[in-house]
Parts: C-alpha cells; structure tokens; sequence
C-alpha cells in the first residue's frame, strides 16, 4: 500500500489532469569561480553556506560534476551548447561559441518555453548572442542583477512554463572589502604557500563565497513561491575559485564544481550521488525534463534518469580542455579523468604557466586579494617547500598522472612512474582519440611565455 501511495503522488507531480507531462519551470543559479570544496555541502567547516545546505536537504547533491573547461567563457558557452570548446568554438577565454550553433533557449522556447537570463550567465556582454527572450545586467560585477531578477519573477505575468538563469558574479574576484574577521584557524589547501597575505586573500574568497550563498537564497525563496513543487532548480558554479592551481587549470581544484538539484516528486530529497557529469550535460538534461530530446550529436547527454533515481551511473570518462585567457594564460591544456585517475596532457611543456594572479595582481582598500603572489616568491627565496610549489605553478611537465584516491590534491605526479607506464599509455591514446573525434586543432591562442633556459 505504502509503495502504491508513493507511485499515485509521483504521478501527480510528473503529470497534469489530462495526463499529459508537466513541464516544470526551470530556475537555473550560477556562481562564478567557486571552488568545489568550498561549502558546508561538500565538507568545509571554515565557510557559512546555509542555502546551499537547504537544496542539498530538498534535493540531490552531485559529488563528481564537472565543467567542460575551466575558465569563464568556454565553460558557460558548454553549458549554453551542449558541445565541447573545439565543437562549439569559445576554446579561448571572451570567446563565443559560433552564431550558428543551436544554443539552449532555442531548444525550450521550441517547447513552449519562455526564457530569461540576468546577471553572468553568458560571458560578459555576450548574452545578446544566445537567443534569450529577456535579458539584462550581464555586465562585469553588475550586481543589480540579483533584485532585477527578483522584481522581474514578482511582476511577470506570462502563463508560459519559465526557465530563468541567474548569474551571480561572487566569488570572483575583486572580493568584497571587509575589515573584520580571523585568518589564523583557516586550513589552507597543500598546494598554496602559508603567508598572512594568503590567508587574509582567503578569509575575503570566504565573505564573497557567503554573498553568493545569500544570493542563491534570495533567488531559492522567490522560486518557490511563485511556482511551489512544479519546480526544477538547479544550482553549479562555472570552474573553481581565482587560486593557484584553481582556476585556469585542469586539476580538480579547476574542473570539478558543486551541482544541487531540487525537483519535487522526481529528486528524492536529501540524496548524494557519485554519478560523474559534465556540464555539457545539463542542456539535454533540462531539455528532457522538459518533455523534448536533445539531439544524439551533441557532447552532452541526459542525466535525468539519475534524477530520477533510475540510474546510478552516468559517465565513466570526464574530458577537459583549457586554451588560454588573453595573453595573461597561454597555456594549453587537456585532461581526462576516471573516477580514480587524471591524466593531463600538457601540449606546450616549454611555454611558462602565468595567469591574472602573478601578471596583474591587484590590490583593494583591505589588501591581498590579489598581492599575496608576492608573498609566495619572497617566501620561496628562503623556504624549498615553498620554492616547490612556486616553481610548479610556472613549470609543467608534458604528461600528468595522478591517483586520486590517495592524492586528492593531485600532488605527485606519477607520469613517468614505470608502475604506471601501461596507464599512462592507455589514458594518452583515450585523450589523443578524443581530441581528433572533436577536430581539436590544438591551437595557441594568444602570445606565450617561454620558460627560461636554465644554465649549466
């Protein structure tokens, strides 16, 4: 009896009185450069994130999603496709996808959908490009994205399913300016170098992270009251946070991102699930929830059956790309990941890693959130430890391999380990094929930096 009662209220909530599918309204909340470990979800004690914590308790939480590439631009343009940067042609960092590539409002709006966007969704100013029906305030750090969002949810007056993007522009950097707080008892990540102006660039990584987390609140709350359960709402970030060996990069620290999703009488609450997702992913995804199909040619494909609890796999091989950002990140990277392995394909070893954190950093009136890199190389003039992790940021090995198991924090590199040469050469061949299947070209965007040549 009690299985039955269960299957009648699902039914209810999937199909209206004509039994025809509902079409849920679609609220999508995106955050900007927030470090996947980052929040009470996913284990961190060091920073408050009680709305994060409240989709979590109403829906399912993904602990192995992944962007598509790990800087703004080519991640959102994935996400908006379907397709992989060489695919879809934002390889680069401000680049857009080409303009005749189906993005994602065209595939809901064929299914009866209106759809809006506010705030960073796209790339800065590139939100004209995709086809939404509205949008406004996609400009950089335009944070009156937030309350137009709201306003706009409260007075809309179309009886037409919605699927609405927010974008949020915290965490990224400039961080908000706050005098108060401890640095002390933070734990910091192995891979940065312990400095007070790390620390201090931390403590205000962790304020924007909490701005965002209100943000989301605010766009939860309002969600739900206008549409109550006939409700999917989903909440990721675009890569992880503005740190060393974060963004920009395809270890995890980059690529890996947090994914909560609520959807009465389909997302059983307070579920975990290991499935591995790529964001590619989430335009089928959404299009199947909305009662159409995504076509087979995309990179991406639904995991709405994890969803529903049907499935509890989804992928077994996650593929990334980085190009470039400018001139400040010329550097060429690709990756494949297994539930328990990386391999990263560095395909220029001789250009020098920089990007925006040592070529530009910046300061505001409470300091550090971007001068801390000065700190590291003062403090590897006298410490090795430090002089290690300084000179792994600029110079990369050709080939990476890392056991994620017993090195989350991908800190040895076991590349040219002969235990591990049949791995190395097998995960090698899965990135090399995957890479002509996708007709990436492996160009170079932008002016590298070489490493200097060391003397004897």
């Amino acid at each position: 009896m009690k299985t039955f009662l269960c299957f009648w209220f699902c039914c209810l909530a999937v199909f209206s009185a004509d039994g025809a599918p509902n079409q849920p309204n679609i609220v999508v909340f995106l955050a900007d450069d927030h470090g996947f470990l980052d929040s009470e979800v996913y284990g961190s004690k060091e920073v408050r994130t009680p709305n994060m914590l409240r989709l979590a308790k109403d829906g399912m939480t993904f602990t192995h999603a992944f962007v598509a590439s790990p800087s703004c631009a080519p991640s959102r343009a994935a996400l908006l496709t379907g397709l992989m940067p060489a695919r879809n042609g934002a390889e680069a960092n401000h680049a857009k996808p080409r303009a005749d590539i189906r993005k994602l409002p065209a595939y809901l709006k064929e299914l009866g959908y209106e759809v809006a966007a506010f705030g960073k969704v796209s790339h800065y100013k590139h939100t004209a490009e995709y086809g939404f029906d509205h949008f406004a305030h996609d400009a950089f750090h335009e944070h009156a994205s937030i309350p137009a969002a709201l306003k706009w949810l409260r007075e809309r007056k179309n009886d037409k399913p919605l699927c609405l993007f927010v974008g949020s522009n915290w965490p990224h950097v400039p961080w908000p300016e706050n005098d108060t707080g401890q640095t002390n008892a933070l734990t910091l990540p192995p891979t940065f170098v312990d400095t007070a102006e790390t620390r201090e660039a931390r403590r205000l990584y962790f304020v924007a992270v909490e701005r965002m987390d209100a943000e989301l609140g605010q766009i939860y709350d309002a969600a739900c009251a206008t549409f109550g359960t006939n409700l999917l709402f989903l909440h990721t970030s675009d890569h992880g946070a503005q740190f060393p060996f974060g963004k920009w990069n395809c270890y995890d620290a980059g690529i890996r991102t947090s994914l909560l999703i609520t959807w009465p009488g389909i997302v059983k609450p307070g579920t975990r699930t290991d499935a591995m997702v790529s964001w590619v992913d989430i335009l089928p995804t959404l299009v199947e929830a909305a009662g159409g199909a995504a076509p087979a040619s995309l990179d991406g494909r639904s995991f709405a059956a994890v969803l529903r609890g049907e499935k509890r796999a989804h992928r077994d091989r996650i593929f990334t790309t980085h190009s470039a950002d400018g001139n400040m990140n010329v550097y060429p990277m690709r990756s494949v990941r297994t539930a328990d392995w990386k391999f990263i394909f560095n395909l220029h070893a001789e250009f020098s890693f920089h990007t925006h954190i040592d070529l530009a950093p910046r300061e505001n009136k409470a300091g550090y959130w971007g001068s801390y890199w000065a700190s590291w190389t003062n403090a590897a003039k006298i410490n090795t430890t430090a002089a290690a992790k300084v000179a792994r940021y600029e110079q990369r090995p050709a080939e990476e391999l890392y056991d994620l198991r017993n090195d989350p924090f991908e800190q040895h590199n076991l590349a040219s380990d002969p235990r591990h040469t049949a791995r190395v050469k097998q995960m090698r061949a899965e990135l090399e094929e995957w890479m002509k299947e996708q007709g990436d070209a492996r160009k170079v965007f932008g002016q590298p930096r070489l490493l200097k040549a060391t003397v004897p």
